[in-house]
C-alpha cells in the first residue's frame, strides 16, 4: 500500500544519561543523513514524509541546529516536507525566532513544539512565544505539531487549551492520540469530535497509541460520520515502529475510503 508519513525524525543526537541512568542512545534507528532518510523510505515505500528534527536531549541547540538538515530535505526530494523545531520556552526565544525566520522556506509545512523540554501552555511567559509561533503558522499557512504524553504540561487537559486558544484559525496536530491511556480517553471520548465541530482546525496520529485506541477511533468516526478527514498515519520513527504502527492502523482502517484518507489524502490536503 502507498503511504504517506504524517511525521517522523532526522538526526542523531549524543547519548544522554535520562531518568538518572547511564548515557544512552535509545534511538537506534535515527538517521544522521539525508541519504538514510530516503534509504529508509524506499525500503519501507513510503511515498510522502513529514520530517522533523530529531529531539529528546535537554540541550535543545542541538535539536534547533537540524532545522537545516530538514529543510535540505524537503529541497532535495520532493517525497519530503519539513517541520522546524520551535520552542515555547522563553529562554530559547533568540533559538525560535532564528527557526521562525526559515518558515517561508520552499517544503516548510509544519512547525514542531514540546513542552516535554520545559514550558507550560497555560504560562504567560510560553504563551507569549507561543502567540509568535502560531503567529508564523497562519501566516505561511503551516500546521503546528504538539507532542501529548498523559500528565504534566503535555496532558492532553493542558495541550487542549491551546486546541482552543489557536485551533479557529491555526491548524494543530496533536501527536500521539492525545498521549496514553488517559489521552485517548478524553480525545476519542469525545473531545477531538467536539472540536471539530466547533470548526476546530484539529488533527492527529496514531502514533504511541495503545492498542484499542486506533480500532475505537475508527469505530468511532464511522459512527458519527466526522472525523476521516484529521487522522494521519504517521511512524514517528526513530522513536516509534514503522513497520508495527502501519500494521495496527491499517488493521483499524480497513481497505476503504478511511483507509485512503489515513494513509495518503489526508497528508496530501495538508502537506500539497
Amino acid at each position: 500500500m502507498a503511504t504517506a508519513d504524517g511525521h517522523r525524525h532526522l538526526g542523531v543526537l549524543p547519548a544522554f544519561p535520562f531518568y538518572g541512568g547511564p548515557p544512552i542512545s535509545a534511538d537506534i534507528s535515527a538517521r544522521a543523513t539525508i541519504d538514510e532518510l530516503l534509504a529508509d523510505l524506499d525500503r519501507e515505500g513510503t511515498e510522502r514524509a513529514l520530517v522533523l528534527p530529531n529531539y529528546g536531549v535537554p540541550d535543545v541547540s542541538l535539536t534547533f541546529a537540524l532545522n537545516d538538515l530538514v529543510v535540505e530535505a524537503a529541497q532535495r526530494d520532493d517525497r519530503i516536507r519539513a517541520g522546524l523545531y520551535v520552542s515555547p520556552r522563553p529562554q530559547d526565544a533568540e533559538l525560535t525566532a532564528k527557526a521562525l525566520t526559515l518558515a517561508g522556506e520552499p517544503g516548510v509545512k509544519a512547525l514542531k513544539t514540546t513542552f516535554l523540554l520545559g514550558g507550560h501552555p497555560t504560562d504567560p511567559e510560553s504563551l507569549e512565544q507561543l502567540d509568535l509561533i502560531f503567529a508564523a503558522a497562519r501566516e505561511h499557512d503551516l500546521i503546528v505539531h504538539i507532542h501529548t504524553s498523559p500528565g504534566a504540561a503535555s496532558d492532553i487537559d493542558q495541550v487542549g487549551t491551546l486546541v482552543e486558544r489557536y485551533g479557529d484559525d491555526a491548524k494543530i496536530h496533536l501527536v500521539h492520540l492525545g498521549g496514553g491511556m488517559s489521552g485517548h480517553m478524553k480525545l476519542i471520548g469525545g473531545r477531538f469530535f467536539d472540536w471539530i465541530s466547533a470548526g476546530k482546525r484539529v488533527y492527529t496520529d496514531t502514533s504511541w497509541a495503545i492498542g484499542f485506541a486506533p480500532r475505537w477511533l475508527a469505530a468511532e468516526i464511522d459512527k458519527r460520520g466526522l472525523g476521516a478527514d484529521r487522522v494521519l498515519f504517521a511512524s514517528d520513527e526513530p522513536w516509534g515502529d514503522y513497520t508495527g504502527e502501519f500494521a495496527r492502523l491499517a488493521e483499524a482502517a480497513g481497505d476503504g475510503e478511511l483507509s485512503r484518507h489515513v494513509f495518503t489524502d489526508n497528508f496530501a490536503a495538508l502537506y500539497d
